[in-house]
């Protein structure tokens, strides 16, 4: 053989195998795994005990949380199904189940979907997709991205609901995002969570776990239905008031720990604890607040033609399709202009819409009108949930952009029936408006609405955009003229301010609002509401501050107001003022996810409306006299 010519064969054939190996190592993680019970064991199958925060680097508010804690939370129906979020289910007691996605092209791994016997589909993109807006659906799994350090893959999970720490009570919420770290060395999977929670953390908390590839495996099915397991009255959450949980030592006293370090805590952590003592401060904490300043209109998506604008105040949801634009709500007066172009470029992408093909013959053409359609119809509809400046603000100017359709009787005897939108409201809405309190000014008539209603909901006469819409009046919760406006076919509810996610529900005492008609709204928001699987998706709801959510949001922010008005009873029962109230922080485990010392909507100014709108304060009605004894 020609020395050469097998020396260059050589060089070819190595050109070839290091050309052939990706530019970075893809380790096949598929597979049926089975989880091996190591130092997790009380997690992955019993469960840990009530009272054993060992270890974790909670915050003061995650233990006051977790104290209050009853287990009988979780005979609730909204509670019945869900599933393990994403950075607890790897040590709950389920099987694991890897599978990926190739590129035909590339033949690289663009995804990973991992599926316990208890969860919904988790997908682990490696395509470089970005993650969605902040505003976006929060789920269990999240959404997970990922990336190869090496043979490790390293996953980061944004977008999670609220989970827990333990299956004792102790909180994660809705904030915190995970980093995963996943090793494969053989048939052992090793995978590291660090969970980053800025409302219930002081600092990350790493665990790892452990499972074994199992051929012979198999994940079944798990099908959940929701029954009644407990009877009691509704909108009930078990909870235990503060300093009234039995089981908080129990943990303790069983093991012969020292109580406070059971407590967890970062102090907990170390082992000079006992002797040092607790060091962590425990200080009021604090949510951060958004900025008016930063008020920028957003346009997010919701489900068919139904979206949803953020930053103009309180949020907007807009149906938008081939009958017109329905509003609920306007927003400010200072971000109409921002509102109106959002809504403007919406309706050309209506109109841009491609036509799919039709048929063809010799007096007509299937390609001459393709991008000729007809221009969308203007805004016709705007609903007011509340007279709030931030909602109903803008009515005047939206208005004014959109047109009435009408005829007969009632063109021929309103002249202006047909100029600007209509808005609908409840007539509290309209009272309002016409005679405002003090320091408030009467709207201008083009800002007033034009229809209103006075039963308990009012339905659009006809389908709009392919749907039917419906006004539900809430009485008695964020004001007395609050409207749920229901869009049927979409299963999307706009629930304006009776269900908020960046703060306490603002509760408009002046205006009717209560805190019992706050829960009524949310429980009414809970039975409108469908869930797709495992308590997620199905209806959608639009708050009226914050992020897109689904029922399992809902149930949890109804689970919080009724706990703390609970608490505030309690006290009220024991005849405490409203400034011991306050004093005694029953919000204290909740602030720093929905409290606030500053700005529009205070923790105090919640505190104080709960209390007020429960009878605080109030002296008892005397007695009646008793009758004279009669004689003998």
């Amino acid at each position: 053989m020609n020395p050469v010519r097998s020396a260059v064969s050589a060089v070819f054939f190595l050109v070839i195998s290091f050309t052939a190996v990706p530019a970075s190592a893809q380790v096949d993680f598929s597979g049926e795994w089975a989880p091996r019970f190591w130092e997790d064991q009380p997690e992955r199958v019993p469960g840990p005990e009530l009272g054993d925060y060992l270890g974790i680097p909670i915050s003061e508010a995650a233990r006051l949380r977790a104290d209050a804690w009853d287990a009988s939370i979780q005979t609730l129906p909204e509670w019945q199904c869900r599933p393990h979020s994403a950075d607890y289910i790897w040590r709950g007691p389920s099987n694991l189940r890897i599978s990926k996605e190739v590129d035909p092209v590339s033949r690289e791994i663009t995804a990973f979907h991992a599926e316990w016997l208890r969860s919904v589909d988790r997908a682990i993109y490696l395509d470089g997709r970005p993650h969605p807006p902040a505003d976006a659906l929060h789920t269990w799994a999240g959404f997970s991205t990922a990336k190869w350090d090496g043979d490790m893959l390293t996953v980061t999970v944004t977008h999670l609901k609220e989970g827990y720490l333990r299956r004792n009570g102790l909180p994660r919420s809705d904030k915190a995002t995970l980093t995963e770290h996943w090793m494969r060395n053989g048939d052992i999977l090793t995978v590291m969570t660090i969970i980053n929670d800025p409302v219930y953390l002081t600092e990350p908390f790493v665990r790892t776990t452990d499972y074994e590839l199992d051929l012979r495996q198999q994940v079944p099915p798990y099908p959940c239905g929701v029954v009644q397991e407990v009877d009691r009255k509704k909108g009930e959450v078990p909870n235990f008031l503060p300093g009234t949980n039995p089981y908080t030592t129990e943990f303790a006293t069983r093991h012969k720990i020292a109580a406070d370090a059971t407590r967890g805590g970062a102090d907990t952590m170390y082992p000079d604890f006992l002797a040092k003592g607790r060091t962590q401060p425990i200080a009021r904490p604090e949510a951060p607040r958004p900025g008016e300043a930063d008020l920028q209109v957003r346009l997010l998506p919701v489900r068919g033609n139904v979206y949803m604008l953020l930053g103009a105040g309180g949020n907007i949801t807009v149906s938008v399709g081939r009958d017109g634009v329905l509003m609920v709500d306007a927003g400010r007066a200072q971000m109409t202009d921002q509102v109106l172009a959002a809504i403007r470029q919406l309706q050309n992408d209506l109109d841009l819409r491609d036509t799919p093909l039709g048929s063809g013959a010799e007096t007509r053409s299937s390609v001459a009108s393709r991008h000729t359609e007809p221009p969308a119809k203007p805004i016709r509809y705007i609903v007011n949930t509340s007279a709030d400046p931030d909602h109903a603000g803008g009515n005047e100017k939206v208005r004014m952009a959109g047109r009435t359709f009408t005829g007969g009787n009632v063109a021929g005897n309103i002249a202006d029936a047909g100029e600007g939108a209509a808005i609908l409201a409840h007539e509290n809405v309209l009272q309002r408006l016409l005679e405002p309190e003090a320091g408030e000014q009467k709207a201008p008539p083009d800002a007033q609405p034009t229809d209103t209603y006075y039963t308990d909901s009012m339905k659009l006469s006809h389908f709009f955009n392919g749907e039917g819409i419906q006004l539900i009046h809430q009485p008695s919760a964020h004001t007395q003229g609050d409207s749920l406006v229901w869009f049927r076919g979409s299963d999307v509810i706009a629930a304006g301010d009776i269900y908020s996610t960046v703060s306490y529900p603002v509760i408009d005492a002046r205006h009717g609002g209560t805190i019992n008609g706050v829960i009524d709204g949310l429980n009414r928001i809970l039975d409108l509401s469908v869930a797709e699987f495992r308590t997620e998706g199905g209806t959608l709801v639009v708050p009226g501050h914050g992020r897109l959510s689904d029922s399992a949001d809902v149930a949890y922010y109804r689970d919080m107001v009724t706990i703390i008005r609970d608490r505030v009873q309690a006290m009220i029962d024991k005849g405490m003022t409203l400034d011991q109230v306050k004093a005694a922080r029953p919000t204290a485990d909740y602030e720093p996810r929905y409290g606030a010392t500053s700005g529009a909507w205070t923790t105090d100014m919640f505190v104080e409306a709960v209390y007020v709108t429960l009878g605080g304060g109030k002296k008892p009605a005397p007695k009646p006299a008793s009758p004279p004894a009669r004689r003998k």
